[in-house]
């Protein structure tokens, strides 16, 4: 981009280097009936656009086309039977002209065009000059029957539910500014006082704000689906429904080690921190797993609940701490890429690895606290404990 110089009666100039691309990171698309009023909005959203720090790259998809002269029938020509395709019919007969019959040369025809003489469509004073034939044979200047303009056509026109619209792009700088931080100020502020003074025209988000949303809304639902099937793996082996509960609890906890392990590493959240925080959910309840399960087979050998408690919190430490170390250390590589290729995939990395270190911590303080809070409200419901639904529990207290 510096090394470039200025690129003369260029419309857009842009530059990108991506491995894959979603859309522009803000792309705004208006839309409505008249074209004058969603030109005029699009010109002001980009004027809000270009103040915002960081943004850059900023237009639109509105392309003007070549010049043309637009034709206006005057009440006279009605008058004398003509229509606009007869005014529009004779002028390209005039100047581009009319094929009047084909020669046969070997393999090839030979068009012959019956126009005007070159000095004759030159200019558009010869325009002016020229006389329209009537349905009644008489030959009227042009200015009679007709108005003329300058003015240009489109060089493409974008529908989207049978409405013409525009869309509004622009790219922004990681390092100085965020694209949803942008998009939400400019929606809660500048955006809302653009469409009042344009009626009839409305707004939605396209580009990667859309993929995002999309993606975003299947990925919860996929992240439910997977919560109720941990926890109806976890339920059947426990014959409890208030025990897979406990481990889950580590859940919450490792989506807030994601959030602030891209606080450490100075990362924007992405797409696929999302991705990493839902595989996040299926490798934090390991820990809480080993845990419970260590406290569930030293109460059915007869230990008592605060013993067994403390005990499986010293038993297990090792394990669980070992096994959150070498997870991280494995995605450590990751973290510390600096290659293009490898940077799409580092914000899952961080998720991952920060989650689970996370976690761990909350594993070891939080789990055994949260049994103990559930057994102590079983037994003041009057409930059976956890311990009274193994048979080898009993036998052993009788």
């Amino acid at each position: 981009r510096d090394a470039l110089a200025p690129i003369p009666d260029a419309l857009e100039l842009t530059f990108s280097s991506s491995l894959f691309s979603p859309g522009a990171p803000i792309e705004i698309q208006l839309a409505g009936t008249d074209v004058a009023e969603l030109r005029r909005a699009a010109d002001e959203l980009e004027d809000v656009l270009a103040g915002y720090p960081g943004v850059y790259d900023v237009a639109d998809s509105f392309r003007p086309g070549k010049k043309e002269i637009r034709f206006e029938l005057l009440p006279a020509a009605e008058s004398l039977g003509l229509t606009l395709s007869d005014v529009a019919r004779q002028v390209r007969q005039a100047f581009y002209g009319e094929e009047a019959q084909r020669v046969q040369r070997g393999r090839y025809d030979v068009r012959v065009m019956v126009r005007y003489p070159a000095e004759q469509r030159r200019t558009l004073g010869d325009l002016d000059r020229l006389r329209i034939r009537t349905p009644d044979g008489i030959g009227v200047p042009l200015a009679h029957v007709a108005r003329t303009s300058m003015g240009r056509g489109d060089a493409t026109i974008r529908r989207v539910d049978r409405a013409r619209v525009i869309s509004v792009t622009a790219n922004v700088d990681d390092t100085r500014g965020n694209a949803g931080e942008v998009l939400a100020s400019v929606r809660a502020a500048e955006l809302p006082e653009i469409l009042s003074r344009h009626p009839g025209v409305s707004y939605s988000l396209e580009g990667q704000q859309r993929e995002q949303r999309d993606t975003l809304s299947g990925l919860m639902r996929g992240f439910i689906i997977a919560l109720v099937a941990i926890y109806g793996l976890m339920a059947i082996p426990f014959r409890s429904y208030i025990q897979p509960v406990v481990v889950m609890t580590a859940i919450p906890f490792g989506l807030v080690g994601a959030v602030w392990g891209h606080m450490v590493m100075g990362m924007n959240l992405t797409i696929l921190s999302a991705f990493g925080a839902v595989a996040l959910t299926g490798v934090v309840v390991n820990d809480s797993l080993v845990m419970v399960d260590y406290v569930n087979r030293r109460r059915r050998e007869g230990t008592s609940l605060q013993q067994a408690v403390r005990i499986a919190g010293s038993a297990r430490f090792r394990p669980i701490l070992l096994t959150s170390l070498t997870t991280f250390a494995g995605l450590t590589p990751l973290l510390l890429e600096r290659s293009m290729q490898a940077q799409f995939l580092i914000p899952l990395a961080v998720s991952l690895g920060f989650g689970v270190i996370f976690s761990t911590f909350v594993t070891l303080i939080l789990v055994p606290a949260t049994y103990l809070v559930l057994e102590d409200i079983r037994a003041g419901l009057g409930l059976p404990t956890s311990a009274e639904y193994h048979p080898t529990t009993r036998a052993t207290e009788s």
